[in-house]
């Protein structure tokens, strides 16, 4: 298909018109462009193609934008290639990318007049948080240049619908008076202007697809008009029967839904750290103490041990209600305590396995070579931003320790200096293993073959083994230890 051709149609060429697709497209098909195609964009673009009327009909032509740079011509291209841009588990997700392709209803551009075609505009454009002591800011700069690529480009009646993280009030007080300002001196009348807010709740990995059509949403519009339309658009590729949507007051209400959200698991995880140290002082393991309290339903979401927190998501947003406090609402008398408490346990848990492994070698670590199994931050998942294992890796090479790293999702781990494989190596040369994520690869790997001989360390760090299998490895001759889990 000849993306560019389609951009310099002033019409877009109406796809549902070729007597050969008449029965693959509705006739009322509505244009929606994703803007940023990341690891949320690019799937949510996919979701977004597949949506379907009752007949079958494919209900939406879909242009993924992103920046013109190599990054950005790299997503597009693979999209336009019927390739998911990320490595990727889900199935699902590769099969509706392939079928998009096929039918011809998604594709990609750098282009930025794609913008001007579309009904629908969703952005998918992230916001990182500035650690200034202990004064976090949120960096909208990036954000707010994506948004008035927008504006200078969007009709009067497209739909703008925010979904990235955002600090509460940055809607309301950021993206309404730019949106309408660019409106304005493009000779539109402001009041126009049809916003809203649906944060995504995208979680890569097995169920990347699903974690889109058949999850709930919130939502809110900056009008009742907007808000009215963003019901009927989420509704249209949404599961909404089986996951209702929630319709919150105002924009602001929706943004803190997701920043609470994330805040309150980041700080479930890390008091769960916290009695791990108390639990592997008196030899309790903390998994089996976890799995008795789960059973009582208020308690069911207790998180576990494990190496760290990691990804674009749980790293920050707890940070996001201090920073909207000041920056955007100017209210410098209130404190987040706990908030950020929770992101500095969180970034500092990969040293509890790294001193962890220096104890198991009598208190120093110079010169061993340990492998570190993943790179990821998350399991199944070829994303390394802000992955633990960074962490991990940096306090063992501190500690005087050979370390490299293998990870079967990503072809390079560029943020650490060390010997990378994309294959498993053989286990014969290390004196320890860490396992760090917990990959389908892993979790069905034959460790006792693996190792065979050479008898390193296995060391647990993110509970992929069971207590079962950790026990059956150890009656095997091989020295085992993990987080969480007491002696064994």
């Amino acid at each position: 298909m000849n993306t560019q051709s389609l951009i310099q149609d002033p019409e877009l060429a109406d796809l549902s018109a070729d007597t050969n697709r008449s029965t693959i497209f509705a006739q009322d098909m509505k244009t929606v462009c994703v803007q940023g195609l990341g690891f949320v964009g690019a799937a949510n673009a996919a979701a977004i193609a597949s949506a379907r009327n009752h007949s079958g009909q494919a209900l939406y032509r879909v242009i993924g934008l992103d920046l013109d740079n190599e990054v950005g011509r790299k997503r597009a291209s693979a999209i336009n290639e019927g390739r998911v841009p990320f490595p990727t588990t889900d199935l699902s997700l590769v099969r509706a990318m392939m079928t998009a392709n096929e039918i011809g209803n998604l594709f990609a551009v750098t282009d930025n007049s794609a913008l001007s075609k579309a009904d629908v505009i969703i952005v998918n454009v992230g916001v990182d948080v500035e650690k200034l002591g202990n004064v976090p800011s949120a960096r909208l700069d990036p954000f707010r240049a994506a948004l008035t690529v927008v504006g200078e480009n969007m009709r009067p009646d497209a739909l703008v619908l925010v979904e990235t993280t955002v600090p509460p009030g940055t809607c309301e007080r950021v993206v309404a008076p730019l949106l309408e300002r660019c409106l304005e001196l493009r000779g539109f009348r402001p009041d126009q202007l049809q916003l809203a807010y649906s944060y995504e709740r995208v979680m890569p990995g097995g169920s990347y697809l699903a974690s889109i059509t058949d999850m709930w949403r919130v939502y809110a519009g900056f009008t009742f008009h907007a808000a009215e339309r963003t019901e009927k658009f989420l509704s249209s590729y949404v599961d909404v029967a089986r996951k209702p949507l929630f319709r919150l007051p105002n924009m602001r209400s929706a943004e803190m839904a997701k920043v609470l959200e994330n805040t309150y698991r980041a700080v479930n995880i890390a008091l769960i750290d916290e009695w791990e140290r108390f639990a592997r002082r008196i030899d309790v393991d903390l998994f089996a103490v976890l799995d008795s309290i789960r059973v009582r339903p208020t308690h069911s979401n207790i998180r576990f041990p494990g190496l760290g927190v990691g990804g674009y998501c749980l790293t920050k947003d707890p940070l996001f209600g201090p920073a909207s406090a000041r920056d955007i609402f100017g209210y410098d008398d209130l404190d987040f305590p706990i908030s950020t408490l929770s992101v500095c346990i969180n970034d500092a848990m990969p040293h509890v396995t790294a001193i962890t492994l220096e104890e198991r070698f009598g208190g120093e670590l110079g010169g061993k070579r340990i492998l570190v199994l993943g790179a990821t931050y998350r399991a199944d998942v070829g994303d390394t931003r802000l992955s633990p294992t960074i962490t991990l890796v940096s306090a063992l090479l501190e500690r005087g320790a050979a370390v490299e790293v293998t990870d079967p999702l990503v072809d390079s781990f560029d943020e650490v200096e060390v010997p990378f494989y994309s294959d498993l190596p053989s286990a014969e040369k290390y004196d320890a293993v860490v396992i760090a994520v917990g990959h389908c690869q892993y979790r069905e790997l034959d460790f006792s073959r693996w190792i065979g001989n050479s008898r390193p360390l296995l060391f647990d760090a993110n509970g992929v083994l069971s207590r079962e299998q950790m026990m059956t490895l150890s009656d095997a001759g091989l020295e085992v230890a993990a987080i969480g889990r007491g002696e064994l």
